[in-house]
């Protein structure tokens, strides 16, 4: 089973992405339906293991938090594979971070190591699409994009079914923040 744990993104804000993404010239839009904030992506696990890690996320223990939605940037270098709006930097998301981390290393989970980078996806690029003009554009027509604060509430670990069309998340279990 392929698996995360992540921060969901709320309606509102869901929506602002989604009317950002309108005007997005090129790329395959992700569905505002599965914007999160990944936390930990787990790859492709037994179900035992899954199980492993939600016994573990049950002892998370952190207080709510806000964080907001700060700039647009790219993956992939020079030829860009995914388009996101990146979260401002938090010490609550960072420390939160670090305690879900702990808590799946703890159940035997090697989450990826790679620098955290608070973000959710907007879109993914096909070759050749990331030099686009018109993405040029877009992104300094919207170079000072950002969000007001929303809460941080809870944890939810995810299913992701991949499929022609894109990602499908499925939430399986939530922990919420107090």
């Amino acid at each position: 089973m392929r698996a995360f744990v992540a921060i969901p993104v709320p309606e509102d804000i869901r929506d602002r992405l989604e009317a950002l993404q309108a005007e997005l010239p090129v790329g395959r839009h992700s569905d505002a339906d599965t914007f999160h904030v990944t936390l930990a992506f787990l790859g492709e696990e037994p179900v035992e293991r899954i199980e492993a890690a939600h016994e573990a996320l049950e002892a998370l223990r952190a207080a709510p938090f806000p964080v907001r939605l700060d700039g647009l940037g790219t993956f992939g270098g020079r030829e860009a594979k995914a388009l996101f709006a990146a979260v401002a930097p938090s010490e609550p998301l960072a420390a939160l971070h670090r305690k879900v981390r702990s808590l799946l290393h703890g159940a035997g989970l090697m989450p990826d190591r790679e620098r955290f980078r608070p973000h959710v996806t907007l879109a993914r690029f096909r070759p050749g699409e990331s030099g686009d003009p018109a993405l040029g554009r877009f992104l300094a027509r919207h170079v000072g994009f950002g969000s007001a604060p929303f809460p941080v509430t809870e944890v939810v670990l995810y299913r992701s079914h991949l499929t022609a069309k894109g990602a499908v998340h499925e939430p399986l279990a939530d922990y919420p923040l107090a």
